[in-house]
This record gives structure tokens, C-alpha cells and sequence, in this order.
């Protein structure tokens, strides 16, 4: 709290920032909303039309599928990286050793330029890339995958039940029972395998292409395109990360009392997770949400990249829409200030009802 006479001294030292502020986002942020209205393209004097450009906007079928692009990514890449971060903090929450180096590992993907993440995805979802080789050996590999899995999991039932039928503790996941299962069913496989039993089967390479003009539809109508959804996984895998530090850190200043407390109670781990860890990291999860919205509102850079390598409007974004149409020709169309406003005015409805959410008692 400040004292009297210290108000004069702290505005002195957030005048930069004040200033900053004032000129490049609320005065820009105006002069947008008035350009808006107008015929502005850079070249001519504005003079004011009404509502026209955002008809014009809206009216705009390439516009209209940006938006429903921007939307679906927004939810469903938040939802992951959220989900994702917060098992990724409570695995890496733990003292053993090595555990520094595991973190530091699973921060790389952060790090790395996303423009070459980007090219790295594009070679693995090529049509003889990685992925569709791995799906081609899966298939091969079927019958002697699956006859493993069944025997590991038959083992793993008579083991517990077995150690259940002499009063012994033993849970589903056991993991030293679940070894003497993995080494049983590595066996018969492959004896399985050696005398004909199971073997491998001849299957054609598998050809999908992941860049096409393939889309997953409900009710018939266009929810989610493929190359869209290969973005989703790209920006998944190099933004949980970033976002697992946030609730790394929260998880550090929860009471140690809580879970031992806990624990007193008879919880599992499960309801350790729902009932102590997430209601306390309730702040730090408004904050890793927040962000991340507002970062798939406006993700651009993977569009920009793959480009040509799939049809224009199975990755179109907003950002994307706004860059490719202002620098068209050289000048900016009528429509791309209304463009931003209604890009603007979502984001901050985002931030509102997260906020909502999260804090209902502290919403404006």
C-alpha cells in the first residue's frame, strides 16, 4: 500500500509504461475502432460509411470460415495444452533423482523455433512420412501386438487375484507383478511367433494424405479439417511445456498439510488430483487459460508456414485472413479495420468469461 506523499514517486516510475500503453494500444486500439467505419486503405482521406465494411466482413465466406477455424482451434488446443501441462507439472512435481534433467527435456520443444517445428511436422505427415509408416507397421504387427497385450493383461489378472485369494495387497498396476507379466508375455509371443502361431502380416503401405482437403464433419456441416487438426497436435506438443512451468510453480506453494491430510482421510491419488490439487490451482489455471486463448486467437506463424502444402481454407486463421488480405496489392482492403475490431472484441469476450468462470465473485 502506498503512503502519502509516494503516489507522485510511483507514477513518476510507471510513466514508460503508462505511456507505452496509452499510445500503442489504446490509442491505436481507437483509432481502429474509428477506421472501422470509414473507407480508410492507407491511400485516401477516411471518410465515415456506418457499418458497412463490417457487413462487408461478415458477408465474406473466406472471413466467416477463419472465424469457425480460429474458434474450434482456440477450444480444443486449450483444452490439450491445459490438460496436458497440468499432469505433465504433477509428474515432474517430484523429488528423485534426474528429475532436473527430465525437465529440462521436456522444455526443449518450447525452445525451438516454431518454424521448425513446423517443417518437421510437414515431413512426418507427408504422404511417405513417419506417421503413416508407423500406422503401416501397426497394421503389419497387429496380430503379434495384440496376442502381447492379451497375454499381459491375463497375467496380470491371475497374478493379482492369486495374491488377493492369500490376503496379500496387491493393486491392478502393480508394478512388480506388472514386470513378471511383461516378461510372460514377451515369452509367449515369441514362442507364439517361432512356431507359426502369430506372425506378422503382409499389409500395402498406408496412403493418407493429411494435408488434403478432408474434414471431420457433424450433422453434415464442417467442424474440424485434418490439416487443421495435424496443427492442433504441433501446437500441443510445443506449448505444454511453457505452460506446465506456470503450474509447476503453483504446485510448489500448495501446503504440504493438504495432502497429508489427505492421506489421513484415506484419499486416492485420483481424488487428491480433483479435490486438493486443481481447486487450489485455480488462479494459475485462469492465467494458463487466458494465455492460451489468447495466443490460439491469433496463432499465425504455422499457417503462414505450411501454406500452399493445403487448401487455403482448411487452415485459414484470422490473423492469417488479416495478413493475407491487407498485404494483397499493396494496399489494405476497406474491410480489414473491421476485421481487427471483431478479432479484438472476441478476445476480450474470451478473457471476460474466463474470468467469470474462474472468479465469479471478482467479475466485472
Amino acid at each position: 500500500m502506498l503512503r502519502r506523499g509516494q503516489t507522485p514517486a510511483a507514477l513518476l516510475f510507471l510513466a514508460p509504461f503508462l505511456i507505452t500503453t496509452a499510445v500503442f494500444f489504446f490509442y491505436a486500439f481507437g483509432r481502429a475502432i474509428y477506421y472501422s467505419f470509414t473507407d480508410f486503405n492507407l491511400f485516401n482521406d477516411p471518410r465515415l460509411i456506418g457499418v458497412k465494411p463490417y457487413a462487408d466482413v461478415l458477408g465474406d465466406p473466406s472471413f466467416r470460415r477463419a472465424l469457425a477455424n480460429s474458434l474450434v482451434f482456440a477450444v480444443i488446443t486449450t483444452t490439450l495444452q491445459t490438460v496436458g501441462a497440468l499432469l505433465m507439472a504433477v509428474a515432474l512435481n517430484t523429488r528423485i533423482r534426474g528429475m532436473g534433467f527430465f525437465r529440462s527435456a521436456w522444455y526443449m520443444p518450447s525452445i525451438t523455433s516454431s518454424v521448425v517445428i513446423t517443417l518437421i511436422f510437414l515431413w512426418l505427415f507427408q504422404r511417405r512420412g513417419v506417421a503413416n509408416y508407423l500406422i503401416t507397421q501397426w497394421q503389419a504387427f497387429q496380430p503379434l501386438i495384440l496376442t502381447f497385450l492379451g497375454v499381459l493383461a491375463a497375467a496380470q489378472v491371475a497374478q493379482v487375484l492369486w495374491e488377493r485369494s492369500r490376503r496379500l495387497p496387491a493393486g491392478w498396476l502393480d508394478p512388480a507383478l506388472a514386470a513378471t507379466s511383461a516378461l510372460l508375455a514377451v515369452a509367449v509371443t515369441a514362442a507364439l511367433a517361432w512356431t507359426g502361431v502369430v506372425a506378422a502380416r503382409e499389409v500395402p503401405p498406408f496412403n493418407y494424405q493429411y494435408f488434403a482437403d478432408r474434414w471431420i464433419s457433424v450433422g453434415g456441416v464442417r467442424v474440424l479439417s485434418v490439416p487443421m487438426l495435424v496443427v492442433i497436435i504441433q501446437n500441443t506438443f510445443t506449448t505444454i511445456p511453457t505452460l506446465m512451468l506456470f503450474f509447476l510453480a503453483g504446485l510448489q506453494n500448495i501446503p504440504g498439510a493438504l495432502y497429508e491430510a489427505a492421506d489421513i482421510d484415506g484419499a486416492t491419488p485420483w481424488q487428491k488430483l480433483t479435490r486438493v490439487t486443481v481447486p487450489m490451482l485455480r488462479p494459475v489455471t485462469f492465467y494458463v487459460i487466458t494465455v492460451g486463448l489468447i495466443g490460439t486467437m491469433q496463432m499465425f506463424d504455422q499457417v503462414a508456414v505450411i501454406g500452399s502444402a493445403a487448401p487455403g481454407d482448411t487452415l485459414i486463421t484470422l490473423a492469417y485472413y488479416v495478413y493475407s488480405n491487407t498485404f494483397k496489392a499493396g494496399a489494405a482492403p476497406v474491410n480489414m479495420a473491421s476485421a481487427g475490431a471483431i478479432i479484438l472484441a472476441l478476445i476480450i469476450l474470451v478473457m471476460v468469461a474466463a474470468q467469470r468462470r474462474f472468479f465469479p465473485s471478482e467479475a466485472p
